[in-house]
């Protein structure tokens, strides 16, 4: 999955994503998400407003994950994403590095996630505590 180039934040997006979290439950899950019998698989995601996003799941949950880059990541939601700064419309935050990591992407990256390991172009973030550094 592709996301074009730019500046994003990458981290928990609930932390940036206030107001559209409602939004993007919906998206991710439905309107009908049953815990029990339903699972994120991750992706690339358009709001209706048409910012888009990425969005993956921790393999152990909320916790803190660090990248093959040197960025921490926290996670409060069991997910790890990105999106555009300049489509993050809460701009309250007096340092948003704080919440993840600020990396801008050069050129066109992929997005995803494989045994753990969460990708968003060259950085990769191990979810998996029990397997090997990537």
């Amino acid at each position: 999955m592709n996301l074009p180039a730019g500046k994003y934040f990458v981290g928990d997006l609930c932390y940036v994503m206030h107001d559209e979290w409602t939004e993007v439950c919906d998206l991710l899950f439905g309107v009908t998400f049953n815990p029990s019998k339903d699972s994120l698989d991750g992706g690339v995601y358009k709001l209706k407003d048409g910012r888009q996003f990425a969005l993956y799941p921790t393999k152990y949950g909320d916790g803190e994950y660090r990248s093959n880059i040197g960025t921490t990541h926290g996670v409060d939601a069991g997910v790890i994403g990105c999106i555009l700064v300049d489509d993050i419309r809460d701009k309250t935050y007096d340092n948003i590095e704080d919440l993840g990591a600020v990396i801008e992407f050069k050129q066109p990256f992929e997005t995803g996630e494989h045994k753990g390991v969460i990708s968003f172009g060259h950085v990769r973030i191990n979810t998996d505590y029990d397997g090997e550094d990537e």
